[in-house]
């Protein structure tokens, strides 16, 4: 396009755009029940330990090739490869990755969206009766909710980057981490919360093992939506001025914040309400706490504050949760939107339009493959399950080709752009990161080890999945 890229008006709106990418649905929930069940403390720190050694080094990589470019993912990979083919296809990759995740994600945020408005009609009772979580998502309200969250996606991207996404991000954020750090507070001063709280900080180191260290770091990798194409995008809207080594540590710094805040806020409500619960029988699935667990924790709120009480703690956990949601799905959705725009020379409307009429028809597909429609449902089988259109869209996209984007990327910008390169561009903006232990270390892990990493988690990613055999753990 002939047109002067979008940037964004500031480093804040640049960090808060990042970070809201990066907290999403798995960082509400996911992520402290893993930490619970797999060692606690030792989770914790195996987790922060693969967020600043693994995973800060990749998210430089992205930011920086990104703003180097000046394009989306598939233009950047044929920038910094001048064209090469192979490369090209990588880029294609990163472009039609996020937008098979925003299919997926938009039908969970659409359940988000229904279940706010139920709890918000005073009608939490009624989801936590057994079956209501089936109920709803085989119902046809949620393909009304379904416009409800296209349109405000819709009008978050409209505004494009500056008067859009920074606008959007700069109220949400904020707004999500004062109803966390307020809901966390509440839960705090219940009866046996401190039980909770034990449960999730103590260390336990033997419940580590390969296959925990192996779940921390896809953990800690899809937390910080590496391998999606938001990075490289987002970084093709950051400022020459601005420090790319100093943002991704923000970035990673205010994601981990989140997550670790989330659980201080969860396993002492979940302990509190059933001093006796075994948390190894809680479930692994963001999906089944959310929506079929959480809600019997909300009505059994009402025995100290009432049930309008319960009703309002549990309308501030589902508007927390959404709005998680929401800011992940803009940025999700970006992606394609920016793609259509370099590559297709398409205006903002016309490449937002294009996408809803695509996503929404594959996001209807996904919604019905819960028992509404036996051939979506039963899609297909592999590794002995039988899988639904909707699993499979998270197995693929999801758990299966991240990893291997962000391999990809360590491998463009190290042997394809090289490391003189790269280190130019963060050079950029921050002078002072020339010489650091940082640079040096970043120069050697995307080189060596990372790459390895992510290729064993790719490769036994497939094996699990796909064959029904782990080869790490």
């Amino acid at each position: 396009m002939t047109e002067q890229r979008e940037q964004f008006g500031s480093r804040l709106g640049f960090i808060l755009a990042a970070a809201g990418s990066a907290v999403g649905i798995g960082n509400m929930v996911g992520f402290p029940v893993a930490a619970t069940k797999n060692g606690g403390g030792a989770f914790l720190l195996t987790y922060a330990i693969f967020v600043f050694f693994v995973c800060l080094p990749v998210m430089m990589a992205e930011m920086s090739a990104g703003r180097r470019a000046g394009k989306d993912p598939l233009g950047t990979y044929n920038t910094i490869s001048e064209g090469e083919t192979h490369w090209r296809l990588a880029g294609a990759l990163a472009v039609i990755t996020p937008f098979m995740i925003g299919v997926f994600y938009t039908v969970i945020t659409v359940w988000l969206f229904g279940y706010l408005v139920h709890v918000l009609s005073g009608d939490l009772a009624s989801l936590a009766e057994p079956g209501a979580f089936g109920a709803f998502i085989n119902s046809n309200e949620i393909f009304y909710y379904m416009i409800a969250v296209a349109a405000i996606v819709f009008l978050i991207l409209q505004g494009g980057v500056k008067n859009g996404i920074e606008r959007a991000s700069k109220i949400l954020m904020p707004g999500l981490f004062f109803m966390l750090v307020g809901l966390m507070v509440f839960v705090l001063t219940l009866d046996n919360a401190m039980a909770g709280v034990e449960y999730y900080l103590v260390p336990d180191f033997s419940k580590l093992n390969a296959s925990v260290v192996s779940g921390a770091l896809s953990q800690a990798f899809f937390s910080l939506s590496l391998g999606m194409g938001i990075l490289l995008t987002y970084g093709s809207y950051l400022s020459k001025r601005n420090s790319v080594p100093g943002s991704a540590k923000l970035v990673a710094l205010a994601d981990t914040c989140v997550a670790f805040v989330a659980g201080l806020m969860l396993l002492p409500a979940v302990f509190s309400f059933n001093p006796d619960v075994n948390v190894s029988e809680l479930s692994d699935s963001s999906v089944g706490m959310i929506f079929t667990f959480l809600p019997k924790i909300f009505v059994a709120l009402q025995s100290s504050i009432g049930y309008t009480g319960a009703s309002a703690v549990a309308a501030v956990f589902f508007l927390l949760v959404l709005f998680a949601a929401i800011t992940s799905l803009v940025s999700i959705i970006e992606v394609p939107t920016a793609a259509l725009m370099d590559e297709r020379n398409m205006s903002r409307r016309k490449a937002l339009l294009t996408l809803g009429v695509l996503i929404g028809i594959l996001a209807i597909l996904s919604a019905t493959s819960f028992g509404m429609l036996p051939w979506f449902t039963e899609f297909t089988e592999y590794a002995g399950v039988s899988k639904s259109f909707f699993d499979v869209i998270v197995d693929v996209f999801y758990e299966t080709i991240l990893p291997l984007n962000g391999l990809l990327i360590c491998l463009l910008v190290t042997y394809r752009w090289k490391k003189r390169n790269f280190n130019q561009e963060l050079h950029e903006g921050d002078p002072g990161y020339k010489g650091t232990w940082l640079e040096r270390y970043v120069d050697f892990s995307l080189g060596t080890f990372i790459p390895v990493i992510l290729a064993a988690v790719f490769i036994n990613t497939v094996a699990i999945k796909y064959f029904g055999v782990a080869l790490i753990g």
